[in-house]
């Protein structure tokens, strides 16, 4: 019997939303970071999260995940509101993120880090399927090899093989392709689709590379300064004038001021 599980045929049915947030609005230090912010994935979905430098992005997955407490704001997971609960308790119930550093254990091997993060909490997925995860993120590094001195791309894999292994409702990814070649970003492209085509799992994605958005997200919101400004396919919102504009008008302010 192979690792990786069958991908389903039957036609996949229009399903409610499982993530959602709605009027999330966000202050820090008196400067309005976000402001009445809303959105939904649907189990197997890619939703796109694009914008410019300062849009918000990571701070919206920064009151996703329960680290920054908004405002205002309404945060629903698989059904149950979440906004008051704290990181670790979002996690266990299925919501998992990845950050645009891809920080792991120094002192660890790729064996030793798997299984920490097997035992972090139960239940415990058992070894079978940390090799099932291992597999589905095709890493090349041996399990022997100490975490620290991996290649980027093995890093990420290694830190998305973690959190697959408990089959999550739902995966932020914050910058997955950041450091990365056109052949890793093509990596990536073939995991976040299997994880989401053949296992159903619902996925939001901030990234710069657009080329990554566009192949992977059905759909796409672009925010910014805190503030949705366009949501479509990736294949049209792109090319939306209010896009352009927010994209060069912060390429050119960064020009004059580098």
């Amino acid at each position: 019997m192979g690792l990786i599980e069958p991908t389903l045929n039957d036609p996949a049915p229009v399903r409610e939303s499982v993530f959602s947030c709605t009027g999330v609005s966000l202050q820090l230090v008196g400067r309005q970071i976000l402001d009445d912010v809303s959105l939904s994935v649907r189990p197997g979905e890619v939703l796109g999260l694009a914008g410019p430098n300062g849009a918000g992005k990571t701070s919206l997955f920064e009151v996703l995940t329960g680290r920054y407490r908004a405002q205002a704001g309404r945060v629903v997971l698989a059904g149950r509101d979440i906004t008051s609960d704290p990181p670790f308790a979002r996690a266990r119930a299925g919501l998992g993120r990845t950050y645009q550093r891809p920080v792991v254990p120094s002192l660890l091997s790729v064996r030793d880090t798997l299984e920490v993060a097997r035992t972090a909490y139960r239940p415990y997925p058992s070894t079978h399927q940390m090799e099932w995860a291992r597999a589905l993120v095709r890493m090349r590094a041996p399990i022997t090899a100490p975490a620290a001195g991996l290649e980027t791309l093995e890093r990420r894999k290694l830190m998305l093989a973690s959190m697959l292994a408990r089959r999550p409702k739902v995966l932020l990814l914050d910058e997955p392709a950041s450091g990365l070649t056109g052949a890793e970003i093509d990596e990536i492209d073939v995991i976040v689709r299997a994880a989401s085509q053949e296992h159903g799992i619902a996925v939001i994605i901030v990234e710069h590379r657009l080329e990554l958005l566009a192949l992977v997200a059905s759909r796409v919101i672009v925010l910014d300064l805190g503030k949705i400004i366009a949501e479509g396919p990736p294949e049209t919102v792109f090319d939306e004038p209010q896009v352009q504009a927010a994209y060069f008008e912060t390429a050119a302010e960064a020009a004059a001021t580098g």
